[in-house]
């Protein structure tokens, strides 16, 4: 599945338009606040000057990983070149935020994680963007609340899974046409 067939394949069920223009709509505001990154922003200035937004975004890569967290597994997570992966951790790690460690199953690869001072930096940094966010969403009813955490996930799910097997059947195509003729 490529990028070109996600936009030609028709769901099982078809949302309303407009409710897939609110939706659109509603993303593309929120994808501005989101480049700005007004709430890492605003935890960074509060909690460690000095940061970088891509410091914060393989502090919490980091915690979604399954299995020995490497420089390769950030990037990939992070979607970013190898070697600027490479560069963030070993910024964070002159910054005493990791440490790399030997992996247990293959002494030669390097694993990297979180120091004392790193886990309790990622704390202070995510108490300060749920304190944000309680702001946002003050005087929601519980319900609404309720309801709308539960969509937000399973819509924010949706997305990554489209996504990640639409990059991996392009993948899969790349290599298909890449192999040598026998």
């Amino acid at each position: 599945m490529t990028t070109k067939s996600l936009l030609t394949e028709t769901p099982a069920a078809s949302p309303s338009p407009e409710d897939v223009v609110r939706v659109s709509e509603m993303l593309g505001r929120m994808r501005i606040l989101i480049g700005r990154r007004i709430i890492g922003r605003t935890a960074i200035a509060n909690i460690a000057p000095g940061l970088e937004i891509s410091h914060l975004d393989v502090l919490d890569v980091m915690r979604r990983i399954e299995g020995e967290v490497t420089v390769g597994a950030i990037a990939e997570a992070m979607r970013i070149d190898p070697s600027r992966g490479s560069r963030l951790v070993a910024d964070l790690v002159t910054r005493g935020i990791l440490r790399r460690d030997a992996s247990q199953a293959d002494g030669r690869r390097s694993l990297v994680v979180r120091t004392e001072f790193g886990d309790s930096l990622l704390a202070e940094i995510r108490a300060v963007k749920r304190t944000l966010l309680a702001r946002v969403l003050e005087g929601w009813p519980e319900d609404e609340l309720h309801t709308f955490s539960v969509l937000f996930e399973k819509f924010v799910s949706s997305y990554e899974e489209v996504f990640v097997t639409a990059e991996k059947s392009a993948e899969g195509e790349l290599a298909e046409t890449t192999q040598p003729m026998p």
